[in-house]
């Protein structure tokens, strides 16, 4: 997709704390993609307006397996992403909650988003 690049992983040190991710993901101009929910947690907690984080919550974490869910919720919010948000993508849904995170009550705004993953045929 036009504008987005990966790391494949080569972030550096795979003991590296979260925090320490984000803040190069941060200064880098890159989002978190993660199968860890802790990321998510850390831009709650800590109210950031950024890195975009990614978070997949399937059991199958393949490429192959994510690519046609993933490229078109990629694509749908890459305005978002480029700004600030969470993307949580699950076996049926996904969720986008941009960032910061608002404090109002405890709750967090949010835009939902269903994806129906295509039938195999």
């Amino acid at each position: 997709m036009v504008g987005m690049r990966s790391t494949g992983g080569s972030f550096g040190d795979p003991r590296a704390p979260d925090s320490a991710i984000m803040a190069w993901a941060s200064a880098n101009g890159y989002a978190v993609f993660t199968h860890d929910l802790d990321f998510g947690t850390l831009l709650a907690t800590t109210r950031a307006s950024g890195p975009s984080v990614i978070q997949v919550r399937t059991q199958d974490v393949m490429p192959e397996n994510l690519e046609d869910k993933l490229a078109p919720i990629l694509c749908r919010y890459e305005s978002v992403l480029e700004k600030g948000a969470l993307i949580t993508v699950d076996e049926s849904r996904s969720r986008v909650r941009v960032l910061p995170f608002p404090e109002r009550s405890g709750r967090v705004a949010s835009i939902r988003n269903t994806y129906h993953a295509p039938r195999n045929t």
